[in-house]
């Protein structure tokens, strides 16, 4: 099975930048499907944006859409969020999560959290407006 560590979080100012992380060791993250999700104070956790084993189709919560972006470096096997023009809703802890996808097309991700099979620790993300 495959580990995730996320880091990268912090305290960011609104209309700040910054980019987590998501190191994975045990498996090669070429073979999942990937996502990032956030569960801010009092909320459920939700799907922020997720990405294809081939990376060809990505996708996003309208709430982050064209500020939010997705990225993998297959040879460091590491998946990255890269978040600007940051507002203090988006203030939560960000799980980065492996989907197996076992059966499915190299261009499938899905937003259902159920559909994920491993998860990091998450790493707090705080925006002061």
């Amino acid at each position: 099975q495959v580990q995730l560590v996320e880091s990268g979080g912090g305290l960011v100012q609104a209309g700040g930048s910054l980019r987590l992380s998501c190191a994975a060791s045990g498996r090669t993250l070429s073979n999942y499907a990937m996502g990032w999700f956030r569960q801010g104070p009092g909320k459920e956790r939700e799907f922020i944006a997720g990405t294809s084993r081939n990376d060809v189709n990505t996708g996003y919560a309208d709430s982050v859409k064209g500020r939010f972006t997705i990225s993998r470096d297959n040879a460091k096997n590491t998946l990255y969020l890269q978040m600007n023009s940051l507002k203090a809703e988006d203030t939560a802890v960000y799980y980065c999560a492996a989907d197996r996808a076992r059966h499915s097309s190299p261009v499938y991700y899905t937003r259902q959290e159920s559909s994920y099979d491993y998860w990091g620790q998450g790493t707090q993300v705080t925006v002061s407006s």
